[in-house]
């Protein structure tokens, strides 16, 4: 195998396609076919699968892919140090933004990175918090923003801002719920009587809640897990039950009269965000830029009160 091989064969994954692959490679698609049965038949072993959804890599062909891009990436780092690393950066910066921050970070980010790096190419997916942190370890992604820290060997954790968390529900209260008139605060014991539609157990958000219940002497009444953000609100402003997540979330469904919203306390409920990347691939120049760059998007936006109800946390300051 040679550099070659490894970029088609990481371009066909990422693409789910030989056709799509082909196409961005600008090579025909029998001559990348046949690259990958030479592969195939030099490693004796299968390494992609054509399934309904599209073409995903055999077990042999995960491994294959994680060192690939570990390999690629440090072409990459080699080429930037080889061309001088005052520069321009150059070249492409995936990162991965839970739903919250990707509705309000994803649009500055990219027109301050156009004007400020013309030749990095973003790739932005929007995806939930855990999901992240797995793309981070297999080198989908060079950089996330998450909301747990991650202590685990291999993984660099930036906290950036703080972001309460608030409860809300329907624009009129339903049947057998107390919920505090207006917008004031509403209580841990008042919350605990409420129906709660939240996201699943297995996601650090709701351990999170979980922690500062049990802390307070109640327990959550949950009657549907989902883990979308976008279901949750439509299920509360449909006035099947109450949510908690961050202003953040539903500040524009606030605003438009959709729904309604009291802060949580005492003590409020507080959510720490963060921003990764891994060490086991070490950051390319345009990685190192853009990082530098989301930091200072964030802050800009807290700042200016884009992001609601949030502050900035010292340590993140470059």
């Amino acid at each position: 195998m040679d550099i070659r091989h490894l970029r088609y064969f990481a371009s066909i994954v990422e693409q789910g396609s030989f056709s799509r692959a082909a196409a961005a490679l600008r090579i025909a698609q029998p001559a990348l076919s046949l690259h990958v049965r030479n592969m195939e038949a030099n490693l004796g072993t299968s390494l992609l699968f054509r399934s309904p959804k599209g073409v995903v890599p055999t077990e042999a062909g995960e491994i294959l892919l994680r060192n690939a891009r570990i390999i690629l990436d440090q072409l990459a780092i080699a080429e930037d140090e080889l061309r001088g690393y005052d520069n321009e950066p150059v070249g492409d910066v995936r990162i991965g933004l839970p739903g919250t921050f990707g509705q309000v970070l994803a649009v500055p980010l990219i027109m301050a990175a156009r004007s400020r790096f013309p030749k990095i190419k973003l790739h932005i997916a929007e995806t939930m918090s855990g999901f992240a942190v797995e793309w981070i370890r297999d080198g989908r992604i060079d950089l996330a923003v998450v909301y747990h820290d991650l202590t685990e060997k291999g993984i660099v954790t930036t906290r950036v801002l703080e972001e309460e968390l608030v409860c809300f529900g329907p624009m009129q209260a339903l049947p057998g719920c107390e919920v505090p008139k207006g917008n004031k605060t509403i209580s841990y014991d008042l919350i605990a009587n409420l129906p709660l539609i939240l996201p699943g157990g297995r996601h650090g958000f709701r351990d999170l809640l979980e922690r500062h219940a049990a802390a307070a002497g109640v327990t959550l009444n949950t009657i549907i897990d989902i883990d979308s953000h976008a279901n949750i609100k439509e299920l509360v402003r449909c006035g099947v039950g109450y949510s908690i997540l961050s202003m953040n979330s539903i500040s524009g469904e606030v605003k438009a009269g959709q729904l309604r919203c009291w802060s949580i306390g005492k003590p409020p409920i507080k959510r720490p965000v963060y921003l990764v990347n891994s060490v086991n691939r070490p950051l390319t120049n345009a990685v190192a830029a853009m990082k530098a760059l989301v930091l200072e998007v964030m802050h800009d936006l807290t700042r200016t009160g884009n992001l609601v109800r949030t502050t900035i946390i010292d340590e993140a300051v470059a």
